[in-house]
């Protein structure tokens, strides 16, 4: 869905490039070795999905193209391929959607550390990583302006780990208990 060096008259409204997204986004998951390999440079938004059986206690959309998945969460990115690769396959300090994951999965044994924050430990940020490309897929879109688009698909679409844009009424408490219950798991050393 890339529009670069549309002139803005040209520049589809904000509903139409939400439909395109939401178009692209619905799509069949990937494989996260195939959307590191796949996913752009560009700006966009992008969707994870997995079975009902992972966090079953959590609703979610189900994929139009494979039913048997369902949203868990979405997000948007200036650099796809950077937020994707760099951020949530590796560092729990910079992505919100490592740090819920952990904190679903806590009672696994998940440790922590405090460094400037919450952080894994170093062999738990790489058994995150292999449970998240054991258990999850990825669906993405290109837009030049992903926000809106982002925050509409949110708004519609309720995905249970996002919590910011998410109806009061559609944030599930054991996702909140799980972010509490990770930032409770390490503190700063006192002096």
């Amino acid at each position: 869905m890339t529009t670069a060096g549309a002139r803005p008259d040209e520049m589809p409204s904000d509903q139409a490039r939400t439909e395109e997204a939401l178009r692209l986004l619905s799509g069949v998951p990937v494989t996260l070795d195939v959307a590191a390999k796949g996913v752009s440079r560009g700006s966009g938004v992008y969707a994870w999905w997995a079975a009902p059986s992972v966090f079953s206690e959590l609703p979610g959309a189900p994929n139009s193209s494979v039913p048997s998945l369902r949203l868990l969460y979405l997000g948007r990115a200036t650099s796809l391929r950077g937020r994707i690769v760099r951020n949530h396959l590796r560092r729990s300090g910079s992505s919100t959607l490592r740090r819920t994951l952990a904190g679903l999965l806590m009672a696994e044994g998940y440790r922590t550390v405090w460094t400037d924050r919450v952080v894994l430990v170093p062999e738990d940020e790489k058994r995150l990583t292999a449970w998240m490309h054991a258990h999850l897929r990825l669906t993405w879109a290109e837009d030049p302006e992903p926000a809106p688009v982002e925050a509409d698909l949110v708004r519609r679409l309720h995905p249970p780990l996002n919590v910011h844009g998410v109806d009061p009424e559609h944030l599930q408490p054991a996702v909140l208990a799980a972010k509490d219950a990770y930032n409770a798991s390490s503190t700063p050393v006192q002096p």
